[in-house]
């Protein structure tokens, strides 16, 4: 039986448990930052908006922020139960957008990875179960919120093992009002009822395990964060190693 044969199976019951890929571990064998650019110009945001408005799906999978032909390419795989991505994004997200996304220069996608079963699948869900505008600020505020919610996650008890044994279509709105993430999100927009559809789309939570299968066996994603800029891996894993990367890329 394959990790990703037990991914499958397992993504729908425990929420915390398996760990299928590493947080916050380095890769060896990536490179530390792309190659060395000249200065990039900043681009104009079509009027009345700022690039950090523009948010769209991507055809890989991911949600991407800012100017679409940006000379500056990001791409975060991250898992939103991941500590370490949260450390990234709460230590430089604010920086990134207002600094270096708003200026045009810099694009940045975050593709959702599924390291710890049927919490993750949930989230991932959950994020983008409203408009794609809300997308970003969601992500934002369950990474500075992480600790508050998985220590719900974590005692919800009786509950969620009685959610875990419904059938499918039921299981994840049941274990999501089990772990508070239903009213999480009903705070920030996202109604319980429309959380309770999304999350019984059956469909969309085996789309989900299948993307992350396929980033790991087609492009040999094993950890997250995982960030690549213009194409190139990169062992970057915090915010002090980011930011140097992007101006080294041009963004200065």
């Amino acid at each position: 039986m394959t990790v990703f044969r037990r991914l499958s199976l397992a993504a729908l019951a425990a929420p915390l448990a398996l760990a299928l890929v590493a947080c916050g571990s380095k890769d060896d064998k990536a490179t530390t930052s792309p190659p060395t650019a000249g200065p990039v110009a900043p681009v104009p945001a079509p009027a009345g908006q700022m690039w950090s408005d523009v948010v769209s799906a991507t055809s890989d999978g991911g949600m991407r922020m800012g100017n679409p032909n940006a000379p500056i390419k990001v791409v975060e795989y991250g898992a939103l139960s991941c500590p370490h991505c949260a450390k990234l994004a709460n230590d430089g997200m604010k920086t990134l957008v207002s600094k270096y996304v708003d200026s045009g220069r810099v694009s940045y996608e975050f593709r959702s990875y599924i390291i710890h079963g049927s919490i993750d699948v949930m989230l991932t869900q959950l994020v983008r179960c409203g408009d794609p505008s809300a997308f970003f600020p969601l992500v934002e505020q369950l990474y500075s919120t992480q600790d508050q919610w998985i220590a719900r996650v974590e005692s919800a008890g009786a509950a969620a093992q009685a959610a875990a044994s419904l059938p499918p279509a039921q299981r994840f709105p049941a274990l999501a009002d089990a772990y508070g993430l239903t009213d999480w999100f009903a705070a920030r927009g996202v109604s319980k009822d429309q959380a309770h559809a999304c999350l019984a789309n059956t469909d969309d939570a085996e789309r989900i395990v299948k993307q992350t299968q396929g980033w790991y066996t087609d492009q040999g994603i094993d950890q997250t964060p995982t960030i690549y800029i213009n194409g190139n891996k990169t062992n970057i894993a915090e915010w002090e190693q980011l930011e140097p990367a992007l101006q080294n890329a041009g963004a200065r």
